[in-house]
């Protein structure tokens, strides 16, 4: 499922799909999504997304630059 783009969700609707797509799987040797967030919180990271400052993928590609 595509992340919901700024114009057309809520703040809930944004932050319902971080907590989705970042929830732990209780699998962390086959997972990763921790490593990728360098243990930081998910909301945290996606904060600017949440509250409508910038689209979800433009974070995501931040995290990939900065972790590769």
């Amino acid at each position: 499922m595509a992340a919901p783009t700024i114009g057309n969700s809520t703040v809930e609707e944004r932050r319902s799909y971080v907590q989705e797509q970042w929830r732990c799987l209780h699998s962390c040797e086959m997972c990763g999504k921790c490593s990728i967030l360098r243990g930081r919180d998910a909301e945290v990271v996606y904060a600017d997304y949440i509250d409508g400052v910038c689209e979800y993928m433009y974070i995501t590609f931040k995290i990939r630059d900065i972790n590769y």
